[in-house]
């Protein structure tokens, strides 16, 4: 790997046969110019140049991102994506060094699922996270938005009338998605009367400490019966990656970029078989310029076929941007 600007100009051709290879190249990479990840191994006694598997890698706890400014190399920082969080939480910082990239990498990922996002209509009812600054997933959202080639994609706050005059005056022919915070659609489902069969929703999170938590198949089923929507996604993301996934019923696909792996809860240096519930590592591909092993504190599991669920939070955790829900 000769820098973090060629390693970024390969990502989009990585391939599950080919992944394992540039993860362990930039793992190595990052150890020797990321003064962070470097501090943290060396506390370990743990050699970078041994490692020939992925499973013998070193994930960086993630509270590092809220007391440390995680940069692999120098570089100005163009813009700082900031978690959620009450006053009392000290919340996480992810520097960035190109906006655009992000960009570009979260639409790669949203196109490979879903299909050009130039015949979408991309609708947000996002309320926590436009009451904050530095949420990635605005910046996500907003990016979509200005990529369709709709006037009718747009943000609503909390004036759901007029989401819903944009939806009740939809084409049921028209491809459209909505992204929503999990209080919100509960809110748009017990007050108004409408059929949504045709949309496709994404829900992005929990409750917000506004609504006690339910579970996935709760919410599936409140949505389907109150809007008629079948078409529920969820999506898995975090303020410290660049990489998401998209999952229907609770089961998110890995992806080219991003991969994960489940750790024993008593021992962060094993790694489970499938089948097994633990702790979340991931490996985050895109986060070239930052960090991209990272140990979460989401409790999950990866299933036969490939796909992993996220179970819940370990106990004392923060409150996270994404979604919780136990299914």
């Amino acid at each position: 790997m000769k820098n973090i600007k060629s390693f970024q100009n390969t990502l989009g051709k990585v391939t599950k046969s080919t992944f394992d290879n540039h993860a362990i190249d930039l793992f190595k990479f990052q150890a020797g110019n990321n003064p962070v990840y470097k501090a943290y191994l060396e506390s370990l006694n743990f050699k970078p140049e041994n490692v020939e598997k992925i499973t013998k890698i070193p994930f960086l706890p993630i509270e590092f991102f809220k007391h440390h400014t995680i940069k692999t190399n120098d570089w100005e920082t163009e813009i700082v994506f900031e978690s959620s969080g009450t006053t009392q939480i000290i919340t996480s910082k992810h520097h960035l060094q190109d906006l655009s990239y992000y960009h570009a990498h979260a639409q790669r990922i949203f196109e490979n699922s879903f299909g050009p996002l130039a015949d979408k209509t991309i609708l947000a009812l996002l309320p926590s996270y436009l009451e904050r600054q530095g949420s990635s997933l605005v910046s996500m959202v907003d990016h979509f938005i200005q990529s369709t080639e709709t006037n009718s994609s747009g943000f609503y706050l909390n004036d759901t009338t007029e989401l819903i005059d944009k939806l009740s005056q939809s084409n049921k022919n028209d491809d459209i998605f909505l992204f929503g915070v999990t209080f919100a659609l509960l809110e748009l489902a017990e007050n108004m009367n409408i059929d949504l069969s045709h949309v496709t929703v994404i829900e992005t999170g929990g409750m917000k400490g506004r609504r006690e938590e339910i579970t996935k198949d709760e919410l599936y089923g409140i949505l389907n019966s109150k809007l008629g929507i079948d078409k529920i996604y969820s999506e898995y993301g975090m303020t410290e990656l660049l990489s998401q996934t998209y999952g229907r019923n609770g089961k998110f696909p890995q992806s080219s970029s991003m991969q994960i792996y489940i750790r024993d809860i008593n021992d962060p240096f094993t790694i489970l078989q499938a089948g097994k519930t633990g702790g979340i590592n991931i490996i985050d591909l895109a986060n070239a310029h930052s960090c991209s092993f990272i140990e979460t504190k989401d409790l999950g599991r990866i299933n036969l076929d490939g796909t992993f669920e996220v179970l819940g939070r370990f106990d004392n955790s923060d409150l996270r941007g994404c979604n919780l829900l136990v299914s």
